[in-house]
């Protein structure tokens, strides 16, 4: 594995992307491409196109280097960059134009299953491979719901997947690893609380589909002293742990499962006074944890129960994030009934029959008096 030839690939995604992220931001505000205002900064416009950045940076990398002889030959990894490429593509029609829930999870299944026909799974191992892909691209990319949240937690987990391939000598997955992590580091500079370029759903649903791709490849040719079958799992925890907690939350509150919500991670830590940087520090560290022990048991050093401490911790997080409210009642509001518009009442002098009165403010006594007076 040539070292410093994927060091200098990751430090060209690295400049490429933060390169492209400047032009972006500036050519989409120029369109008029601003995302929607949640709570940032007035004088902050936060365009929301980040994602083709890091698409494009991390393809023409990973393609490159495989030119080059960085990778193994016949590597997998090009038709897991194809199908990202292309659940990138769909992305970003949706950035631009909204498609439906069904529309994504249909192309992220056809290209979960192009990664796995070429992983060299067994048929029952690539169904549960493609379930977890799709599950995993759906798990990252809701991460992007808050400041550096999701950009955070992937970078650490793109780090912990590369020293697992590295100990395998996959080099393929390595370079595309390491172009990714440099990408998502780039994007943080734009990313971060208050931020000024969002990746959308581009550059999350690719970043996801690449992370649960390569995840599925280390573990396909995992050897059999390896503690894959923990070790993987716990690396994607976070991201695992967020979308149990919405799954759950939303089942006890009887609300829909697919649209997006403000009952994630990053959600309830605000409501309890956390800041959108304290919430990507500790998402951050969180992950970090998880990182750590899953790298540990993969490699030999820890032994693979040692996963289940942070699994316990993090359904231990999942209990504690429960009883931080996120609904009204746990239901939705019910839409309120306008209340009918008062008339005023007719005057008396309007009604037939009325004798006319006098005003309150005369006190009783006749106009011509209260003249008198003020003379």
């Amino acid at each position: 594995m040539n070292v410093v030839g994927i060091i200098t690939s990751g430090a060209v995604a690295l400049f490429i992307t933060a390169l492209l992220t400047a032009g972006i931001r500036r050519a989409v505000l120029r369109r008029g491409a601003v995302a929607r205002p949640d709570g940032r900064p007035p004088r902050v416009r936060t365009a929301y196109l980040g994602g083709p950045a890091a698409v494009l940076s991390v393809t023409a990398v990973t393609w490159a280097g495989t030119g080059l002889g960085l990778a193994e030959p016949g590597t997998s990894v090009l038709p897991l960059l194809a199908a990202s490429g292309a659940l990138a593509a769909v992305g970003l029609v949706h950035d631009l134009r909204p498609l439906g829930n069904w529309p994504r999870l249909a192309a992220q299944t056809a290209a979960a299953v192009a990664v796995v026909s070429f992983s060299g799974l067994s048929p029952a191992a690539g169904v549960l491979g493609m379930v977890w892909i799709v599950f995993l691209t759906n798990a990252f990319s809701m991460l992007d719901n808050s400041d550096g949240a999701m950009g955070t937690v992937c970078a650490v987990t793109a780090a912990g997947l590369l020293v697992c391939a590295a100990a395998d000598g996959r080099s393929g997955v390595v370079l595309l690893l390491a172009a990714l992590m440099a990408a998502l580091i780039a994007l943080l500079v734009q990313g971060r609380h208050p931020a000024r370029l969002l990746p959308g759903a581009c550059g999350s649903q690719f970043t996801g589909f690449v992370l649960a791709g390569c995840a599925v490849l280390v573990h396909a040719s995992a050897p059999p002293e390896r503690a894959a079958w923990t070790a993987l799992p716990v690396l994607t925890l976070v991201a695992v742990t967020d979308t149990v907690l919405v799954l759950v939350s939303r089942r006890r509150a009887s609300r829909p499962m697919l649209p997006d919500g403000t009952d994630h991670i990053a959600h309830r830590l605000r409501r309890v006074r956390l800041t959108k940087p304290g919430v990507a520090v500790v998402l951050g560290l969180g992950a970090v944890a998880a990182t750590l022990t899953a790298t540990l048991v993969y490699t030999g050093q820890l032994p693979p129960w040692a996963g289940l401490l942070p699994t316990a911790c993090a359904l231990l997080a999942v209990v504690a994030l429960l009883r931080i409210p996120a609904y009204a009642n746990g239901l939705p509001r019910p839409p309120r009934t306008p209340r009918p518009a008062k008339v005023p009442p007719a005057p008396a002098a309007a009604v037939p029959g009325a004798r006319p009165t006098t005003p309150p403010a005369t006190g009783g006594r006749p106009a011509a008096e209260l003249a008198g007076d003020r003379r």
